[in-house]
């Protein structure tokens, strides 16, 4: 991987904050690579590029994902803030031609999550929750599930996201959904 190339690309697509922001989740990707058994390469690109499209405008990511062939669901079409995560994957693929499906899905699915999740998919998910730069409420607590349990922390980041989109009364796109109970699912097994 061509680190200082990805991070000049990414550096011209979008303003400092995210900037900053893209660097601290591949630099939390790394380090949960390295606690789980990931590959810590691939940790990194993925969290350099997983918001490659966040700040471009909505119609050049309608454009991308059009050009892509993605269809979008009826969440999807009505929450354009899951838009950025789809389109970077296929920019990543199209334009980028970053063949690695591992590393596609991560950047795709790091906003919902699925049922399903590889490991490396789940390190950006959880890494996008604790960059360095994060303040939210109950943001120390996700860092430390993250390096004790990451799908426990990946369901706390989950009750999260779900109770802000309840709050504001925003769909839920049934990718959340599926992750969200294949853990509670799992996590269930492992208990009893």
């Amino acid at each position: 991987m061509d680190r200082e190339y990805y991070l000049s690309l990414i550096k011209g697509r979008m303003s400092e904050r995210r900037y900053i922001h893209s660097v601290n989740v591949a630099k939390a990707a790394v380090q949960l690579a390295e606690r789980y058994g990931g590959d810590k390469e691939k940790a990194e690109l993925a969290g350099i590029l997983h918001d490659c499209c966040k700040e471009i405008p909505k119609e050049e990511m309608l454009q991308i994902m059009l050009d892509g062939g993605i269809i979008l669901d009826d969440v999807e079409k009505s929450s354009s803030k899951l838009w950025h995560s789809i389109a970077g994957s296929v920019y990543a693929r199209d334009t980028l031609g970053i063949r690695d499906e591992d590393i596609l899905n991560s950047i795709c699915y790091h906003t919902t999550g699925r049922a399903g999740m590889s490991l490396l998919e789940k390190i950006i998910f959880t890494a996008d929750f604790i960059g360095e730069e994060r303040t939210y409420d109950g943001v120390e607590i996700m860092r430390e599930k993250a390096f004790k349990n990451i799908e426990d922390a990946m369901l706390y980041g989950l009750q999260f996201t779900f109770a802000d989109l309840s709050r504001r009364a925003l769909p839920i796109h049934t990718n959340a959904l599926g992750c969200y109970n294949e853990i509670t699912i799992n996590l269930t097994k492992k208990g009893s």
